[in-house]
């Protein structure tokens, strides 16, 4: 028998939220994907992309995947079995990115981060000044990863490849930072863009996309990775995506439609700041916690906490996935689980997406009521250093 409860405070770092209009625009009829209306339909929806990319010059490729695919898109188009490639290692995304590459016989090099601290481009920029032979091909970073609720900083590194005059190309997976914060593809250089569909573009999963600048283009024409469903030259005419292998996925695109329109109502610098808004008061409420010996925000700089979630390390003795099935039992509130070596030491609260203050506040109360279910000491007063924030 089942319970009534409530709609779910579904607070995962992705997937995230559906708002209703996005599911009312995938409600649809299937229809002749190479037909007028639906070409036009997709056009539409693929030059939102770019403008929230800050491109004109990057050509986008979607796909019928997760993240994971363009992913996969971005080393079999690229790159060459035995290319070098340098990753900077900052938690389970960026490494398993850099295992992808692997498989594809790119001769991988992890820069490796410490633990709660962002990507350093000062190491990025000793470690390229010593290549002499130039054989590093490709640069990649995980612009905001998920795992640790770290933001990375992507212009930074951007200019510490050009301070050594390193012809690199730079590689960015914007899958949790997308429409969570800033991204300008062409100001910042970056070649290739990773993105994908279910978190702040507030789709399900199961569509990703690459964008491509002119420098990794001309690489694919003479990348020997084996490819075919990835093959950008069998999608791309004169620098659109003309075709797909196999069938588009065409709700997903109805269902972008409606995601564009809506971010591009509320305006996307609005979009930033609320997220960041609801961030802050995510944080103050953490760190309220751990003044009391509780979790703390994962990222020890500040400015490196990201604004799509937060990611809280639980103190020592104490499991997070605890925390978790009590939230869930008692509270009908969804976190995201640790990943990896992090496993058991965070829980993750997402922030991003189709997300206001009634629902954060509502979560984070529940959430300090699993804490204290779960025997885990923390500071009193989260809730009124939340809501200090946003009032």
């Amino acid at each position: 028998m089942s319970v009534l409860r409530g709609r779910q405070f579904f607070m995962h770092p992705g997937p995230t939220n559906i708002p209703d209009r996005v599911l009312r625009a995938m409600d649809a009829a299937a229809v002749d994907f190479t037909g007028k209306d639906f070409v036009s339909r997709r056009e539409k929806a693929v030059e939102g992309l770019k403008r929230m990319l800050k491109t004109k010059d990057g050509v986008v490729i979607c796909y019928a995947s997760s993240g994971h695919g363009a992913w996969e898109a971005s080393v079999a188009n690229t790159l060459s079995p035995g290319d070098k490639v340098l990753v900077c290692a900052a938690g389970y995304f960026s490494e398993n990115w850099a295992r992808m590459a692997t498989a594809f016989g790119a001769e991988v090099e992890m820069l490796e981060t410490p633990e709660r601290h962002a990507v350093d481009p000062a190491a990025v920029a000793a470690r390229l000044a010593k290549d002499d032979a130039r054989e590093i091909k490709a640069v990649m970073i995980v612009q905001n990863e998920t795992a640790t609720g770290t933001m990375h900083p992507v212009p930074a590194v951007r200019k510490a490849i050009d301070s050594v005059g390193h012809p690199a190309l730079f590689f960015v997976d914007t899958i949790s930072s997308f429409c969570s914060y800033d991204f300008r593809m062409d100001d910042w250089g970056v070649d290739l863009v990773v993105g994908g569909s279910q978190k702040g573009l507030m789709l399900p999963p199961g569509m990703a996309f690459n964008a491509v600048s002119e420098k990794a283009w001309n690489a694919s024409q003479s990348a020997r990775n084996p490819r075919r469903y990835w093959d950008w030259r069998n999608m791309v005419e004169n620098r659109r995506q003309v075709r797909f292998t196999g069938t588009p996925p065409m709700h997903f695109f109805y269902g972008l439609e409606a995601s564009v329109a809506m971010i591009e109502e509320e305006g996307l610098e609005n979009v930033f700041a609320r997220h960041r808004r609801l961030a802050t008061a995510t944080r103050a409420c953490v760190k309220a916690w751990a003044a009391g010996g509780g979790p703390d925000v994962f990222p020890l700089d500040p400015a490196a906490a990201s604004d799509s979630l937060t990611a809280c390390l639980m103190p020592k003795g104490h499991n997070a996935e605890e925390v978790r099935r009590i939230a869930e039992t008692d509270f009908n509130v969804a976190l995201g689980r640790g990943l990896a070596q992090l496993e058991g030491r965070v829980f993750r609260i997402g922030h991003m997406g189709d997300l206001n203050e009634p629902m954060l506040l509502g979560a984070l109360a529940c959430v300090e009521m699993a804490l204290k279910r779960a025997g885990v000491p923390h500071g009193s007063g989260g809730l009124d250093a939340a809501m200090a924030t946003l009032a």
